[in-house]
């Protein structure tokens, strides 16, 4: 009697609905366990897929085996896969790709085929090893002595008592031959031995002591430690102004983490409060700490996400992907400024790390803060009705006062730099001190006009005017990078006169040279921090004193401690105010108000000159008068008439394609049979749309979207639930449901 097979279930990486069962050969029994990965066949290809367990109510049938088991260890925990699974529902995503998403990239493998028949690809997850050097226990006589230059190199692996080739080869140059041939005499050994990558490499800090807490930072690190002392979830909103000592509260918690036993999670919105913060978190804790974000290659964040696995590291922080970090006995997970529109993900699995550090909190039962000085309008909301727990900074730490705003209404003026502005910026120089001007705009003009015809140059393949580049000599596109020799001809008319209009970072950064010559100007945007440790290279300039104005974006309204600046000039405030999003003056109010914030954090007060054409705005008065109730009362009452979050759910289908006729005809055809399945579902739901997306071409794409606003989740999940089993999409066009959106363009 045969006996059969064991069957497991396995998610592969694709997207997918459905997980898949196979077979488990005799040789691979003990092996193929839950969190490994498995080769297995798939149509005519070999993938890599995770193996979730057993599989029940399967026959071996047509199934096919595995081939083979690809790792020593599990990848997850049962509690990861619990998480990972809970992502996948809320989200209507396929679970392997979900945890494809959570693991490093470049681990996966896969079969394509080629001209020379199949070949298999491994595009990272590599192990860095190295050689290492050391003497041996006994030496035994050796019938040949080594040359001068193998016993200088002796001496060196003697003193050092080991030492790698590589460190070798910097000190003399090339010796293969030499370490080759004291191997062979027994006078040395030589192992390969595996060794993580350092992110921290080079970054010397000075050991930080924690500091004394004023009355409402101690009030708070006391609800957090409680809540750590009786191991249960409960969710903080750590609300504090701008300078209030919010990261303090942070690294005090997180040490009291710690002296429980438990592990720390931080979340920060981009890459550029990386550095700073990490340095912070160095200075106070030393080792054991793992960072997670884009800026790492392949291999360190492979190396990072191995020492967190392995538990050598007690404390992660990251941008939004850490929030799958494998770390375990999480006891607080923080997420900074947790307003930031990045932590959402805005392609593929469309989470959001913010609302997931909730849900993976309340699993693991584990303090989270919420913090932010401009909290979101929802969070804000929650708040007051519960379900977070309030926790208040509303004064600077040792009393310093906010900055005083000035308001200047640039309506008819053409100048960049009002004369105000101008005056302020000549003063702060002089008296030795530092400032930061806001434009959250890069490039030099936002875009070419032609003298003769009147048209701007537009990008052939979006929606969208080119920004002018004068540095790069070209007009760029933003988007899909297309770009034009600048200044050129206008392709309508052939006109070689173009006109400049609007201004960029680049802009601006030239107007402060012309006004400021001897002042050392830092620009920080996307133009200027493509390299790997710009953003730190920068900021360091700012922190060591020898920058004088820093330029930038939005990157540098937000995290940033400088105690020298003094000033902060906004230019062009109302620009976001504009943006087709019923969430614009949410981001204007919150921007304004970070940036702000930036002036003023040491001895000295800070002042702010804010330019706007509209100052009479409801987010820019409140930002400038510090006056945050204000903006949240009207806020709220604002998105309760038009029935917005947080008094509704959203999800939003973003249909795109080549041709425009097919997308539309799939947009029209989506919106009936949501409508015919809202009416035999009876659910409370309000489809808006088709309509044509606000950029309504991207890369060559046509784009529509549908939103749908539902009274409750559930109503909202019903209907996705019900369309995704029966959509009927053509070949030609892409859809993509959002849940909860955040971006809308």
């Amino acid at each position: 009697m045969t006996v059969p097979l064991d069957i497991i279930e396995v998610a592969i990486p694709l997207y997918l609905e459905k997980s898949f069962h196979y077979l488990v050969p005799e040789r691979l029994k003990q092996t193929a366990i839950t969190g490994r990965r498995a080769l297995v066949p798939f149509g005519n290809r070999k993938l890599s897929g995770y193996i979730l367990g057993k599989a029940t109510g399967s026959s071996i049938g047509n199934l096919k085996e595995i081939l083979e088991v690809l790792d020593s260890e599990p990848l997850w925990t049962a509690g990861e896969l619990e998480f990972f699974r809970w992502t996948a529902s809320y989200y209507q995503h396929p679970l392997g790709e979900v945890i494809r998403t959570a693991l490093p990239a470049g681990i996966n493998i896969q079969t394509r085929k080629g001209t020379s028949g199949e070949q298999a690809s491994l595009t990272g997850g590599k192990t860095a090893l190295r050689e290492k050097f050391y003497l041996p226990g006994a030496v035994s006589a050796a019938p040949r002595q080594p040359g001068a230059k193998a016993l200088e190199i002796l001496a060196v692996i003697r003193d050092a008592g080991g030492i790698s080739a590589g460190e070798l080869r910097k000190r003399f140059g090339a010796c293969t031959a030499q370490l080759k041939r004291l191997v062979e005499l027994g006078l040395s050994k030589a192992e390969e031995r595996e060794v993580y990558r350092d992110p921290f490499k080079g970054h010397a800090v000075k050991r930080d002591e924690a500091r004394t807490l004023h009355t409402h930072q101690k009030a708070a690190l006391d609800a957090i430690a409680q809540c750590l002392d009786g191991r249960k979830f409960t969710p903080f909103l750590l609300y504090g102004v701008t300078g209030s000592g919010k990261t303090e509260v942070y690294l005090q918690a997180i040490f009291h983490a710690l002296e429980l036993g438990k592990n720390a999670l931080v979340l920060v919105p981009e890459i550029a409060l990386t550095p700073q913060l990490t340095g912070r978190f160095q200075a106070r804790f030393g080792g054991g700490i793992a960072i997670l974000h884009s800026g790492l290659s392949d291999g360190e964040r492979y190396d990072e996400w191995r020492r967190i696995r392995r538990g050598l590291a007690r404390i992660v922080i990251g941008a939004r992907s850490a929030i799958f970090a494998p770390l375990d006995k999480i006891g607080i997970i923080i997420v900074d400024e947790e307003h930031e529109a990045s932590f959402k993900q805005s392609d593929g699995l469309r989470y959001n790390a913010r609302d997931l550090a909730l849900v993976r909190g309340r699993m693991e039962r584990a303090a989270v803060v919420l913090g932010s000085a401009t909290p979101a309008v929802t969070t804000v909301h929650a708040a007051e009705q519960g379900r977070l727990t309030l926790l208040e900074l509303p004064e600077r730490v040792e009393g310093r006062p906010m900055p005083a705003v000035e308001l200047v209404a640039m309506k008819g003026s053409k100048e960049t730099i009002s004369p105000a502005l101008s005056a302020c910026l000549a003063e702060t120089y002089e008296q030795g001190r530092q400032a930061i001007v806001f434009l959250n705009r890069r490039g030099f003009a936002t875009f070419l006009v032609c003298t003769e015809c009147g048209k701007p140059l537009t990008c052939p393949n979006c929606s969208v005017t080119l920004t002018y580049h004068r540095q790069r000599g070209q007009s760029l596109c933003h988007y899909c990078d297309y770009a034009v020799p600048a200044p050129g001809t206008c392709p309508s008319c052939g006109c070689t006169t173009l006109s400049e209009l609007g201004a960029g970072t680049e802009k601006l950064e030239h107007d402060l040279k012309e006004l400021l010559p001897p002042a050392r100007i830092v620009r920080m945007d996307s133009d200027t921090t493509s390299g790997k440790g710009s953003h730190e290279r920068l900021l360091s300039r700012m922190g060591d004193g020898s920058a004088d104005i820093l330029v930038g974006t939005q990157m540098i309204a937000k995290g940033h401690d400088f105690p020298c600046v003094t000033l902060v000039g906004v230019v062009n405030a109302e620009a976001s105010l504009g943006m087709p999003d019923f969430r614009a003056a949410e981001r204007t109010f919150q921007l304004l108000s970070q940036v702000i914030g930036r002036a003023g954090r040491g001895e000295i007060p800070g002042r702010v000159v804010v330019q706007a054409l509209d100052t009479e705005h409801y987010a820019i008065n409140s930002a400038a008068e510090h006056d945050a109730a204000r903006f949240y009362r009207e806020e709220l009452e604002f998105r309760r008439e038009a029935g917005y979050p947080p008094f509704s759910f959203l999800a939003a289908f973003a249909i795109s394609g080549l041709s425009e006729e097919a997308v539309s005809a799939q947009a029209d055809s989506t919106t009936r049979r949501l409508a015919q399945l809202k009416s035999e579902l009876k659910v409370r739901v309000e489809i808006l749309g088709p309509a044509p997306s606000p950029i309504y071409r991207l890369r060559n794409r046509f784009r529509r979207q549908i939103l749908l606003k539902g009274a409750n989740r559930g109503d909202l999940h019903r209907l996705l639930a019900a369309w995704r089993q029966q959509a009927t999409i053509a070949s030609t066009v892409r859809i993509s449901v959002d849940i909860d959106p955040v971006d809308m363009m």
